[in-house]
Protein backbone atom coordinates (compact mmCIF):
# COMPACT_ATOMS: atom_id res chain seq x y z
CA UNK A 1 0.00 0.00 0.00
CA UNK A 2 1.02 3.38 -0.79
CA UNK A 3 2.28 4.87 2.39
CA UNK A 4 0.51 8.38 1.41
CA UNK A 5 -2.88 6.74 1.83
CA UNK A 6 -4.82 5.72 4.73
CA UNK A 7 -7.58 3.11 4.81
CA UNK A 8 -10.07 3.01 8.04
CA UNK A 9 -12.47 0.18 7.68
CA UNK A 10 -15.62 1.50 8.91
CA UNK A 11 -18.43 -1.73 10.40
CA UNK A 12 -20.84 0.09 12.58
CA UNK A 13 -21.92 -2.66 15.22
CA UNK A 14 -25.70 -1.37 14.20
CA UNK A 15 -25.34 -3.03 10.71
CA UNK A 16 -25.22 -6.22 9.55
CA UNK A 17 -21.63 -7.46 9.99
CA UNK A 18 -19.63 -8.06 7.10
CA UNK A 19 -19.19 -11.43 6.00
CA UNK A 20 -17.08 -12.94 2.83
CA UNK A 21 -14.18 -10.69 2.89
CA UNK A 22 -14.97 -7.21 3.01
CA UNK A 23 -16.09 -4.05 5.30
CA UNK A 24 -19.28 -2.09 4.95
CA UNK A 25 -17.44 0.96 4.26
CA UNK A 26 -13.87 2.20 3.39
CA UNK A 27 -12.85 5.58 3.93
CA UNK A 28 -9.66 6.65 1.90
CA UNK A 29 -7.55 9.72 2.98
CA UNK A 30 -5.05 11.11 0.12
CA UNK A 31 -3.92 13.56 -1.92
CA UNK A 32 -3.28 10.60 -4.63
CA UNK A 33 -4.49 9.41 -7.70
CA UNK A 34 -7.70 7.36 -7.82
CA UNK A 35 -8.19 4.65 -11.18
CA UNK A 36 -11.41 3.49 -12.16
CA UNK A 37 -11.12 -0.16 -13.44
CA UNK A 38 -13.89 -1.02 -15.91
CA UNK A 39 -15.49 -4.32 -16.12
CA UNK A 40 -12.60 -6.79 -16.51
CA UNK A 41 -13.91 -10.02 -17.93
CA UNK A 42 -12.64 -13.63 -18.12
CA UNK A 43 -10.86 -13.19 -21.59
CA UNK A 44 -7.44 -13.30 -22.77
CA UNK A 45 -6.10 -10.99 -25.04
CA UNK A 46 -5.93 -13.36 -27.79
CA UNK A 47 -9.75 -13.90 -27.07
CA UNK A 48 -9.50 -17.17 -25.12
CA UNK A 49 -12.03 -17.78 -22.69
CA UNK A 50 -10.96 -20.83 -19.82
CA UNK A 51 -13.98 -23.25 -19.23
CA UNK A 52 -14.49 -23.78 -15.58
CA UNK A 53 -15.46 -20.97 -13.01
CA UNK A 54 -12.50 -21.02 -10.95
CA UNK A 55 -10.50 -20.42 -14.31
CA UNK A 56 -12.39 -17.70 -15.59
CA UNK A 57 -12.11 -15.90 -12.13
CA UNK A 58 -8.47 -16.33 -11.91
CA UNK A 59 -8.52 -14.86 -15.05
CA UNK A 60 -10.41 -11.76 -14.29
CA UNK A 61 -8.34 -11.01 -11.38
CA UNK A 62 -4.75 -11.60 -13.49
CA UNK A 63 -6.51 -9.50 -16.41
CA UNK A 64 -7.27 -6.58 -12.99
CA UNK A 65 -3.81 -6.95 -11.42
CA UNK A 66 -2.09 -6.23 -14.89
CA UNK A 67 -4.51 -3.12 -15.18
CA UNK A 68 -3.10 -2.12 -11.61
CA UNK A 69 0.79 -2.91 -12.40
CA UNK A 70 0.24 -0.46 -15.53
CA UNK A 71 -1.02 1.59 -13.40
CA UNK A 72 2.30 1.25 -10.54
CA UNK A 73 -0.68 0.06 -8.03
CA UNK A 74 -0.97 -3.71 -6.76
CA UNK A 75 -4.39 -5.08 -5.57
CA UNK A 76 -3.57 -3.41 -1.62
CA UNK A 77 -4.73 0.17 -3.39
CA UNK A 78 -8.50 -1.33 -4.08
CA UNK A 79 -10.88 0.56 -2.18
CA UNK A 80 -14.30 -0.65 -4.04
CA UNK A 81 -14.48 -3.84 -6.06
CA UNK A 82 -17.78 -4.98 -7.75
CA UNK A 83 -18.27 -8.86 -9.01
CA UNK A 84 -20.97 -9.62 -11.03
CA UNK A 85 -21.72 -13.01 -11.14
CA UNK A 86 -24.14 -15.25 -14.05
CA UNK A 87 -25.14 -17.40 -11.17
CA UNK A 88 -25.58 -17.53 -7.64
CA UNK A 89 -23.78 -20.56 -7.76
CA UNK A 90 -20.57 -19.52 -8.70
CA UNK A 91 -20.41 -17.03 -5.55
CA UNK A 92 -18.17 -19.96 -3.42
CA UNK A 93 -15.66 -19.78 -5.74
CA UNK A 94 -15.69 -16.52 -6.57
CA UNK A 95 -15.28 -15.64 -2.66
CA UNK A 96 -12.39 -18.53 -2.58
CA UNK A 97 -10.26 -16.66 -5.58
CA UNK A 98 -10.85 -13.38 -4.31
CA UNK A 99 -9.62 -13.94 -0.50
CA UNK A 100 -6.65 -15.88 -2.75
CA UNK A 101 -5.60 -12.64 -4.48
CA UNK A 102 -6.45 -10.12 -1.90
CA UNK A 103 -5.07 -11.54 1.14
CA UNK A 104 -5.63 -9.78 4.46
CA UNK A 105 -6.77 -6.66 2.44
CA UNK A 106 -10.45 -6.13 2.81
CA UNK A 107 -11.68 -3.11 -0.07
CA UNK A 108 -15.85 -2.47 0.18
CA UNK A 109 -17.39 -5.12 -2.35
CA UNK A 110 -20.34 -5.52 -3.86
CA UNK A 111 -21.35 -8.65 -5.57
CA UNK A 112 -24.73 -8.53 -8.09
CA UNK A 113 -25.89 -11.74 -9.68
CA UNK A 114 -27.21 -10.85 -13.36
CA UNK A 115 -27.22 -11.35 -16.67
CA UNK A 116 -23.72 -10.84 -18.25
CA UNK A 117 -22.70 -9.36 -21.89
CA UNK A 118 -21.45 -13.16 -22.93
CA UNK A 119 -23.08 -16.54 -22.69
CA UNK A 120 -19.71 -18.02 -22.01
CA UNK A 121 -18.46 -15.43 -19.42
CA UNK A 122 -19.57 -16.36 -15.43
CA UNK A 123 -17.75 -13.14 -14.31
CA UNK A 124 -17.31 -9.60 -14.79
CA UNK A 125 -15.19 -7.38 -12.16
CA UNK A 126 -14.46 -3.38 -11.87
CA UNK A 127 -12.81 -1.78 -9.47
CA UNK A 128 -11.68 1.67 -7.86
CA UNK A 129 -7.86 1.77 -6.41
CA UNK A 130 -5.84 4.59 -4.81
CA UNK A 131 -2.39 5.71 -4.45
Amino acid sequence: MIETMQMRPINPESVPEATGGYHNALEVQTAGRMLFISGQIPQSRDGHVPATPEAQCRLVWDNIRAVLADAGMDVDNLVKVTTFLADRRHADVNTKVRNEVLGAHRPALTVIVTGIFDPEWIIEIEAIAVA
